[in-house]
């Protein structure tokens, strides 16, 4: 009898024998089968971006309500160097131009100029975060350390987190360069290049915001 049983339901296309006789279909087992591997990467990438949108808009919030937290020590306005910044911001944002022009390359399959422009990329962004890591220096030597007052300690972890984004984006770089060097233009290497670009244009968004909240507005406060 359970033969038979069997037999019917693989028969009447349910072969996990759930659909009670083939009259429903077993659950994510349709006629279409799963979904391709670039939608399953694509759909859980972009998941990891909007989380990672929704952490920095926690430490945005977290800055927003301490900035006037200085408890006596300085401001931003006092703190905060606007042409050595500008200077930080366009080097982060060339060198996204940069991922965008190896992306280019990549959809030519030219390899020699997708390995330059990545290597172009790597040096901007080590560029912003050696003028970060600077900044950083400084600030502390000067007394301005995260543990001076509860708005030194929003900065920190705001532009901190950027960073620290920026350097672990920077090793994927590499990375990528390495594999692609390795394993040529095939279809997981575009799909994990797509990946890394639009981590690193996400990037490149969020900087803008600390630009203009952080910096702009706290020089001017």
């Amino acid at each position: 009898m359970l033969g038979h049983g069997s037999h019917d339901a693989s028969r009447h296309g349910d072969p996990h024998n759930v659909g009670h006789g083939g009259e429903s279909d077993a659950p994510g087992h349709g006629a279409g089968g799963p979904a391709p591997k670039r939608i399953i990467v694509g759909y859980g990438f972009w998941i990891f971006l909007l989380s990672d949108i929704i952490m920095f808009s926690a430490f945005f919030a977290a800055y927003a309500v301490l900035r006037d937290a200085t408890d006596g020590g300085p401001t931003g306005r006092e703190l905060f160097d606007l042409p050595f910044v500008a200077v930080e911001t366009a080097l982060l944002l060339l060198s996204s131009f940069f991922c965008g022009m190896a992306g280019l390359a990549m959809a030519q399959k030219n390899h020699l100029w997708f390995q330059l422009m990545m290597a172009v990329t790597f040096v901007f962004g080590a560029g912003f975060l050696a003028m970060e890591i600077y900044e950083f220096h400084h600030l502390v030597e000067s007394g301005a350390g995260p543990s001076r007052s509860a708005f030194l300690s929003a900065f920190f972890a705001l532009v901190g987190c950027h960073g620290v984004h920026v350097a672990g984006g920077s090793l994927w770089l590499l990375t990528m360069m390495a594999q692609i060097f390795v394993k040529g233009f095939n279809q997981n290497m575009e799909r994990r290049f797509l990946c890394f670009s639009l981590f690193w244009h996400a990037l490149d968004i969020i900087w803008v915001a600390v630009f203009s909240i952080v910096y702009l507005m706290g020089a001017g406060a």
